[in-house]
Formats: C-alpha cells, sequence, structure tokens
C-alpha cells in the first residue's frame, strides 16, 4: 500500500483538539510545549479549554490546527519508530494544511512554521475588514460551474468573487466581496444546487481580496529558511510535486490569492501510484473528501489516542 500523508486546513478546529493526544503521550505534549515557546503563547491552552470564539480566530486557529497534526506525527514516530520519508510517497495539506505538511516533511523547521502561521493569519484578517468579504460553498455544482457563477456574481454587483476551492466533485468553494459571494450562493440555488451556504470563516481566503496578505507572506517567507522536503509537496495551486525550496517559496506566496486545487491534487497523487491516504490531525474532512474524489482510495484519519494505536497495530 504506498501511502500519502495529508493535513487539514482551516474549519477542522474544535476546542479540545489535540488535548487527549497530550494526555496519553509525552511525544505530543512536548510538540505543544515547542510550539508554545516559539509563539510565546499558550496556544496548547487555547486549544484544549478554549474559548472557541478566540480559538476560532484565523491567527489563532492556522497555527492551532498545524500543532495537532505535528503533535500527531511525532507521536507515530516515538511510538512506531515511523519514519516519513519511509513511510510515505509525498505529503500535501489544504490550504494552511501546506504549512503542516512540509514541517512534517523537515522542510520548515517546527517553530518557524508556527511563527509564519501566526503571520499568515493575521495578515489574512486585515487584507479585509471583517464583513467585507465572504466564502460560501456550493453542493452539487462542479467547479467549472461555481466559478462561471463567482464571475457572473462579480459582474452583476461590481465586487470580487471567484472560484476558491476546488476540494472534489459537487463541491466547491467561492471567495471574494460579501455581496458578490451573497449573490452568488442566489445564482448556484437557481442553478440548482443542493446546497449553497456561508461558511463560517472570518476573511475571503484565495481570492485577489487576499493580496495584501500575500505580499506580507513573500516578506516573511524571505527570511525563512526551507530545504527539501523528504518527499515531494503536492502543491495547492498547481496539483503537482514539487521539492525545490525556492519554488515552494514561490507557491506559499501564490497560494494565498490562488485557488486550492485539492480534487486535482488527490487525483495526481492516485496517478503516482498512491493508494492510501492518511489524514494527521482533527477531524476527517480530508478522509471524507478522498472518498468522494476517488472511492478506490483508501482514507485513514489519525488524531486521538485509538486512531494512533490502529494505525501501529495495522
Amino acid at each position: 500500500m504506498t501511502t500519502a500523508f495529508v493535513f487539514p486546513g482551516q474549519g477542522s478546529q474544535a476546542v479540545g483538539m489535540g488535548k487527549a493526544l497530550a494526555e496519553a503521550f509525552p511525544a505530543a505534549r512536548e510538540t505543544f510545549a515547542e510550539i508554545d515557546d516559539a509563539l510565546d503563547q499558550h496556544l496548547s491552552r487555547l486549544m484544549f479549554e478554549g474559548p472557541e470564539e478566540t480559538l476560532v480566530l484565523t491567527e489563532n486557529a492556522q497555527p492551532a490546527l498545524m500543532a495537532a497534526s505535528l503533535a500527531a506525527l511525532r507521536v507515530l514516530e516515538k511510538e512506531g519508530g515511523l519514519a516519513l520519508g519511509q513511510a510515505a510517497a509525498c505529503v500535501a495539506g489544504h490550504s494552511l494544511g501546506e504549512y503542516s505538511a512540509l514541517a512534517a516533511a523537515g522542510a520548515l523547521e517546527l517553530g518557524v512554521t508556527a511563527r509564519l502561521l501566526k503571520t499568515r493569519g493575521e495578515a489574512m484578517q486585515k487584507a479585509v475588514p471583517v464583513g467585507e468579504g465572504a466564502m460560501a460553498a456550493f453542493l452539487g455544482l462542479d467547479f467549472a460551474a461555481a466559478s462561471e457563477i463567482a464571475a457572473q456574481a462579480a459582474k452583476e454587483t461590481g465586487g470580487v468573487c471567484a472560484g476558491a476551492n476546488d476540494n472534489a466533485p459537487g463541491q466547491a468553494v467561492v471567495s471574494g466581496s460579501k455581496a458578490a459571494v451573497d449573490q452568488a450562493i442566489v445564482l448556484a440555488t437557481e442553478r440548482g444546487a443542493k446546497k449553497s451556504v456561508l461558511l463560517p470563516v472570518s476573511a475571503p481566503f484565495h481570492c485577489s481580496l487576499m493580496q495584501p496578505a500575500a505580499d506580507a507572506m513573500g516578506e516573511a517567507l524571505a527570511e525563512v529558511v526551507i530545504v527539501p522536503p523528504v518527499v515531494p509537496l503536492i502543491a495547492n495551486v498547481t496539483a503537482k510535486p514539487v521539492s525545490d525550496p525556492e519554488t515552494i517559496r514561490r507557491l506559499l506566496v501564490d497560494q494565498v490569492t490562488g485557488m486550492v486545487r485539492w480534487r486535482e491534487s488527490v487525483l495526481e497523487m492516485k496517478g503516482m501510484g498512491i493508494t492510501r491516504l492518511v489524514e494527521l490531525g482533527t477531524g476527517k474532512v480530508l478522509s471524507g473528501l478522498a472518498r468522494r474524489i476517488d472511492r478506490e482510495l483508501s482514507a485513514t484519519a489519525i488524531g486521538a489516542p485509538a486512531d494512533v494505536e490502529a494505525f501501529l497495530a495495522s
């Protein structure tokens, strides 16, 4: 069985995330402590205890999701002797999960990754005032149809609206100005979407309104060391494998305003011979999407002690 390790993005966060792992495994506690120190913040306490309204803030949710993912990986390494370079053929992450994937594959140091995600979250929040941007998910429409609807909504309202995430067949996300996204929801419903809903996010990610955040990340990423990952990264914006550090640096900047090609990324992995996706961290969103993209793929989510024990036993 050829495996890819994948890492979730924003929306998977929840109060209590990582707590059971920390209680069960010293390696998880050490990971959380290292990230707390890097950020000079009790992020782990916020993850374990909340309050939810603080955890969901983009600047906290992004490093928190990475922390949960890397804690799960460190436990597998310590308890099961797992070596990612031998256990996986590639890594990938959804949006901020791309940073988790790079940390997992050794391209970025853990503390550096935490600080980059804190910066990324703050920059994304500052780029568009709260309430002026939005994102919406369309179920039952493919990405091409969602993108056409977004373009029409932008034209009708004079705002920004574009396809942001191609998540799976029949699941697409658009992003942009609040009025334009609202209009896109109306149009999507008229065109037969099974469901059209605003997403509970505080900024319109992966569209041109995020350009100030992309500029900020360009500056931040210019200052950090990136080394070749031990296995290739399947990049969000190209859905192709990449290992060159300077290309990774450029794609991480492009990713802020660019669309997440998750459906294509999973199909790329399948084409590389991947038969199993292992989702590390909180929730099971990517495992669910994998089954919608290709039913032949096996998908396993590891976020709790029982998941670790079952995986190591297998």
